[in-house]
């Protein structure tokens, strides 16, 4: 039978046990900081230290830092963990958590596979229950990481395929599944009482997405992920994303959708047309309500952006 364990006894435990998950999480940073292959992933060092627990809503907060923004939801039951960020940062997790509630952390809820959200999962006992999208468990067993037996405890134990719920009443949590965008299994975590959604990278912020087809990410399929997000999720307003140091709106996650068409129908466009990579980015064209989007070229795709990634996914290529 699976036990819950109380922060406030953590404490103490966790001076035994601090040497061992040392050992264990060392050195996996540079393992898991390369998004996509069988390392699963993460944008790798440079990421400031967690920070502080920030408040969002009522009884759901935000940890930004070390990977992606962990969101922590105190239900009545206990504590609800979205995204666990790179690895050797459970203790900073736990350490945040503490300072809101000593409830137990019961559930931990990865938005896909790469190692900046799922890194620190086998920090958390094995008393935790981990959901995560049907593709993003298969995804989550590739990587090198869990080839480790001590670090099993970190792949899930839950999945779902396309819409599951968590919890009940006044604190039910909806998972939602639309199709490939940043990788083949990202989910939309949805707070339903809260109005509040967890876009895990699939909104990672106002920018290019970073698309991993070595996980079923997919640019082409993109847009409409998004599309049907928009679409099939109601009664949101605010979105935690993957990698901001602010919410946005439930209109930033709409026009997130807009944009990614946009970007996808000048590729088709460029790639008809003759046009490079590179120069396709340089002809992109947007409406004014994308004037503060991050579409420099170099890093993602390299100095052709997206549309290097997009333009192999057209021809069919890799």
């Amino acid at each position: 039978m699976r036990r819950t364990i109380v922060l406030g006894v953590i404490v103490l435990a966790g001076v035994v046990t601090a040497g061992m998950l040392s050992a264990q999480e060392r050195g996996r940073e540079g393992a898991q900081g390369r998004e996509g292959g069988r390392g699963g992933g993460g944008r790798g060092p440079g990421f400031p230290p967690v920070q502080k627990i920030e408040k969002v809503k009522d009884n759901l907060y935000m940890i930004q830092g070390q990977g992606g923004n962990t969101a922590v939801y105190v239900a009545q039951s206990g504590v609800v963990v979205v995204d666990t960020k790179l690895a050797n940062n459970g203790q900073a997790i736990l350490d945040q958590i503490k300072s809101v509630t000593d409830k137990p952390i019961t559930t931990i809820i990865n938005t896909h596979t790469h190692g900046d959200h799922t890194g620190s999962n086998q920090f958390f006992p094995a008393s935790v229950d981990i959901i995560v999208q049907d593709n993003t468990a298969a995804n989550m067993k590739k990587m090198d990481v869990f080839q480790e037996e001590a670090n099993k405890n970190g792949l899930p134990d839950h999945t779902f395929k396309d819409k599951t719920s968590l919890l009940k009443g006044k604190d039910q949590i909806d998972l939602y599944y639309f199709g490939p965008a940043h990788t083949n299994g990202d989910a939309f975590v949805v707070f339903k009482n809260l109005r509040v959604m967890h876009a895990g990278d699939a909104f990672a912020n106002k920018g290019q997405p970073l698309i991993d087809r070595n996980n079923g990410g997919s640019g082409v399929a993109y847009p409409d992920t998004l599309t049907k997000a928009a679409k099939g999720i109601k009664n949101v307003d605010t979105v935690i994303n993957g990698h901001t140091t602010m919410t946005t709106t439930w209109q930033d996650f709409v026009d997130y959708g807009e944009f990614n068409r946009l970007y996808l129908a000048h590729a088709r466009e460029s790639m008809k047309g003759g046009k490079s990579a590179e120069e396709a980015l340089k002809t992109l064209t947007l409406p004014a309500k994308f004037k503060g989007y991050n579409i420099a070229p170099g890093g993602r795709g390299g100095p052709g952006g997206n549309f290097a990634i997009i333009y192999e996914e057209l021809k069919g290529t890799k």
